[in-house]
C-alpha cells in the first residue's frame, strides 16, 4: 500500500529523544526554549511560544488576540474543523465565506461584506500548503482594525511574496502532526513579533501563571513537552529538504497527470511556493469510483475536506448556514494523493500508472 502520508523518523530523532529523557528535562523545558527560538528564526519572526497542538496555537493565539463572547472571526469553511472550533471556544462566532475556487483559499473579494461591528479578525487558512492571497486581506484588516491570525497549519516553510508563511499576519499557527510537513508527535507553535501576545501566549498556554504558582488569568495546560521539542529541533532541520521532495514529486505528478482527462491538477498562485502538504486534484466525474479504484490497486486517497464546516452536525444544531457554492463543489470533487518525501520514482509511477488505466474504465468526463 502506498499510504496518502508517512511521517519520516530517522536516527537522528530517535537519538535525540534519548537523550531528552536522560537528562531529567521531559516536560516543558530548555528543549521547548531551544525549539521556540529555531523555529521563529526560520519563519522570520521575533517570538514563537510552543503548545501542545495545532488547535491549542489556534485557541491561545485568539484569547491572547482578545477575542471572546460575541465576537466574530471571518473565516474559510473549506478546511479540518479544529479552525472553527477553535473560535468556538473562546466563545466568539466564526463566519464563514467562500473560498477561491483554484487556491481553495479564503477568497479577499468575499470579505468586506462579511464584516459587521462585531467582527475581531481574519483566520485565513493556507491550505494545502499554498498561501492565502495575504496582501490583499491584510489591507482589509487595517482597513478595519482587525487582527490577523493565519491557520498555518498545513504550510510549513510555504513562501509568499519572498516571506514565510506564520510571518504574514499578527500571528500564525502551525500544527505538528504526524502527518503535517515536520512533526513533534503532536504538538503546535504560534508565531509572532508582537512582545506583548507572545507574552500572554506563554501565560496562557501554562495554567496563567505569570511565575510559579501565581495565576494572573484563566489558563490551560497547553504545554508542549521536551521530548517533542526534541523531535522538532531535528526535523526542523531537515524540512527544506522534505518541502523539496513533496515540490519535486507534485512536479512530477502534475506533469503526468496533465495527460489523462477529466483530472484538474494543483494550480500554484505565481507569487507563492507551495509545499504540498497535500498534493489535492478535482475530480468532476466518478470521484468515489476513483477513490474505489486506487484502493483497490493499492494507492491510499483522503478527500480534503468532504462537508464544509457550517454543514456538520455541530454547527448545523448550532443553527450555523452559509452560502459558499465554490466550497460545496469543491468538496464534491476534490481527491489527494500521496505526494510525501518517502515515496520513490516507482511509487510514483505507479499512482500515475494506476490513474491511467482509471481513466480508460471510469467515465471521468
Amino acid at each position: 500500500m502506498i499510504p496518502i502520508a508517512k511521517p519520516s523518523i530517522a536516527d537522528d530523532e530517535i537519538e535525540e529523544v534519548v537523550k531528552v529523557l536522560k537528562s531529567g528535562f521531559i516536560a516543558q523545558g530548555p528543549k521547548v526554549a531551544e525549539f521556540e527560538e529555531k523555529f521563529a528564526e526560520y519563519i522570520g519572526v521575533k517570538h514563537g511560544v510552543a503548545v501542545s497542538s495545532g488547535t491549542t496555537a489556534l485557541h491561545i493565539a485568539l484569547l491572547a488576540a482578545d477575542i471572546g463572547q460575541n465576537d466574530e472571526v471571518i473565516t474559510t469553511p473549506f478546511t479540518f474543523a479544529a479552525t472553527g472550533n477553535s473560535v468556538l471556544y473562546v466563545g466568539a462566532k466564526p463566519v464563514f465565506i467562500d473560498i477561491d475556487s483554484k487556491t481553495y483559499n479564503l477568497n479577499p473579494e468575499n470579505i468586506e461584506r462579511a464584516i459587521t461591528d462585531k467582527t475581531k479578525a481574519i483566520m485565513p487558512v493556507h491550505l494545502y500548503g499554498q498561501p492565502a492571497e495575504m496582501d490583499s486581506i491584510k489591507k482589509i484588516a487595517e482597513n478595519y482594525d482587525l487582527i490577523v491570525i493565519e491557520d498555518a497549519a498545513q504550510a510549513h516553510g510555504a513562501i509568499y511574496k519572498g516571506k514565510k508563511t506564520g510571518s504574514l499576519g499578527d500571528m500564525g499557527c502551525f500544527s505538528f502532526y504526524p502527518t503535517k510537513n515536520m512533526t513533534t508527535g503532536e504538538g503546535g507553535i504560534i508565531t509572532t513579533d508582537n512582545e506583548e501576545i507572545a507574552e500572554k501566549a506563554r501565560v496562557l498556554r501554562s495554567h496563567g501563571e505569570s511565575e510559579r504558582y501565581t495565576h494572573v488569568v484563566l489558563g490551560y495546560n497547553f504545554r508542549m513537552t521536551d521530548i517533542a521539542a526534541g523531535i522538532g529541533i531535528v526535523q526542523l532541520k531537515r524540512l527544506d529538504k522534505f518541502n523539496e521532495r513533496r515540490i519535486e514529486n507534485a512536479k512530477y505528478l502534475t506533469e503526468q497527470i496533465n495527460k489523462i482527462n477529466g483530472i484538474t491538477t494543483p494550480f500554484v498562485a505565481s507569487q507563492s511556493t507551495h509545499v504540498y502538504h497535500q498534493y489535492t486534484i478535482r475530480v468532476e466525474k466518478s470521484r468515489d469510483e476513483l477513490i474505489e479504484f486506487l484502493n483497490k490497486e493499492g494507492i491510499g486517497t483522503g478527500i480534503h475536506y468532504p462537508t464544509p464546516i457550517y454543514n456538520q452536525k455541530l454547527y448545523q444544531d448550532l443553527g450555523f448556514s452559509a452560502t459558499c457554492p465554490e466550497t460545496e463543489a469543491a468538496s464534491a470533487e476534490v481527491l489527494s494523493l500521496p505526494v510525501h518525501p518517502l515515496l520513490e520514482k516507482n511509487d510514483l509511477e505507479k499512482i500515475v500508472s494506476v490513474l491511467r488505466e482509471a481513466s480508460k474504465q471510469i467515465n471521468l468526463f
